[in-house]
This record gives structure tokens, sequence and C-alpha cells, in this order.
């Protein structure tokens, strides 16, 4: 027999012997149980992606934002793990205080199962009040300024409803609807600024004093009149400061954003993203400020 023809039967042998060989079924599930809680400890450690549902950080935040949020920057508590599988407890691990202006995640009080996304505005120690809108902070009035924002592009995930924005759906140049909104830049004592919308008066436009507790931080939505945050009573909203073990992490950046036209159909994803979305940052502006302008506590 010829070399060759031994090589050829050699191979066939070969293929033969893996073809017969059982499937590993223990190592092929171990291999993806690996995998699904290296996902999950990502989720739980270093950061998740999250979904925007509702209108109450607009127009920071809209309805269809994807976003990164981080989950180490205020270390680790019973609210990191991707799933609610800890009962909720008090303290956080290698634990730290958000700033004035972070936009977190949160386990809103009264252990529900969902998270939240708002701005903190108040730190353990601080006196916080609302007057006619604007907040008072430690007796000083944070400063508020009218900005000429461009008007937010009406859409599926953004209907710009009479009852949310009264008169503020108006055709724009072109035809197309747009939703007109008074915009505030609002600057907190550290310098850090952003814009909140101001479209009516609500009652949370006014909030009597309210010293924040240690350990407990004070939360307010960007969209001040359409956002139940700690301005508002539970169950519906926060029911005042919140406890720091329930903040889960800090967003991030938008990753991309969808104006809700899309459907099953995968042809209908590409044309559904809004434009100028994707990649922005979710920290706020920061100018200096001479150090007495923030308070001490």
């Amino acid at each position: 027999m010829s070399d060759k023809a031994t090589e050829i039967d050699a191979a066939a042998d070969a293929k033969s012997r893996d073809a017969k060989a059982p499937i590993d079924w223990w190592g092929e599930i171990k291999g993806l149980l690996i995998l699904v809680l290296a996902v999950l400890a990502f989720h739980t450690f270093i950061a998740k992606p999250f979904y925007i549902p509702s209108s109450s950080m607009m127009n920071t935040l809209l309805v269809g934002d994807r976003l990164i949020v981080s989950k180490f920057p205020y270390g680790y508590s019973w609210v990191s793990p991707s799933f609610r599988v800890l009962p909720p407890m008090k303290g956080r691990l290698f634990g730290s205080l958000p700033t004035r202006g972070d936009v977190v995640i949160l386990n809103p009080p009264g252990d529900r199962k969902e998270d939240w996304i708002k701005r903190v505005i108040g730190l353990p120690g601080d006196i916080i009040e609302v007057r006619e809108g604007q907040i008072i902070l430690n007796g000083a009035p944070v400063p508020q300024e009218s900005v000429a924002a461009d008007p937010i592009p009406v859409d599926d995930n953004n209907p710009c409803t009479e009852q949310e924005f009264p008169g503020a759906r108006q055709p724009g140049p072109d035809g197309r609807m747009l939703c007109y909104v008074n915009t505030v830049r609002e600057t907190l004592p550290n310098g850090v600024s952003y814009d909140i919308l101001d479209a009516r008066r609500q009652r949370t436009d006014n909030v009597a004093p309210v010293v924040i507790p240690q350990d407990h931080v004070y939360l307010m939505g960007d969209n001040r009149d359409n956002s139940a945050d700690s301005r508002v009573s539970l169950p519906e909203g926060l029911g005042g400061p919140v406890p720091i073990e329930n903040i889960g992490g800090r967003a991030e950046f938008i990753t991309f954003s969808l104006d809700g036209s899309e459907t099953w159909n995968p042809l209908t994803w590409w044309p559904s993203l809004r434009d100028g979305r994707a990649w922005r940052s979710l920290h706020p502006q920061k100018a200096p400020v001479p150090a007495t302008q923030e308070p001490q506590g």
C-alpha cells in the first residue's frame, strides 16, 4: 500500500472517530454558565445598559434613550446585583456619596423591584425647600436662568401631550410637529449646571423645608412638572430623601435613542434612530465658582 493511501485511510479513521465521539453536554453547559456569570458579574460590578421608559428626565433624557450606567462610583449595596436577589439592607461596600448634579439610577423605597433615574440635588445635612419652582438650598436660592433651547421633535416616544406640556405642541417651520417647552438653566452651589423643563405651575413647585438625614440624598427629575421624585410622597414618588444604599449607579452616556417607530422588522430599526443623541455625555457641565458658595455640611 502506498504512503498516500495510508494517509487517506488514517484521515478516514480519524474522521470516523470524531463522528462517533459523544457530545460533552456538561462541558457545553458549563461554558454557557461561565459566560452568563461573567455577564452578570460585569453588570453587577462594572456597568450595565439602561432604558429610559418615562419622561421624568426630559430633556436630558428622552423616552427611548439607551444609556450606560456605571456601578462602581458609589460602591456596592443590596441594589447592585442585576437581579433583586438580596433583601433591603443598610450600608454600602466601598461606599461614597454622589456629587451634586449626578444623574443616578435607584431602587425607590418601598421595595419596589424597579429602577428609576433622577438627579442628585441635596446631600446629607442640607436643608432643602422649593418655592414657586425654585430650589432653596441651605437658605440660598439656586440660580435659574431662562435659556433658548431647541424645541424637542414630536414622535411616538415623545407625543408632547397637552396634559404634560400644555400648549407646547406646535408645527415647526417645515410643518413637522415640535414640542416647545420653557427651558431653564439651573446651577448648583458646586458650579454644576444643567437644563430643566418648567411647563406649568404644580403642587410640587412648593415644598416645605426638609433636613436631609445622614447617608441620604434628595433627588429630582429634570422634567420638574412631570417627575415623581423626592418632592412627592409615597407610593407615587420617593417620599423625601432616599437612602444612599438605594442608589445603584451613575448614568454615563447615551449609546443610542429610538423614536418609537421601530417594529420587529429590522428594516425599521435604522430609520427609527434619533439624530444627535448617540454618545452624548450625561455628566453635567461645571464652571468654577468661589469656594464660599459651596456650603460646608
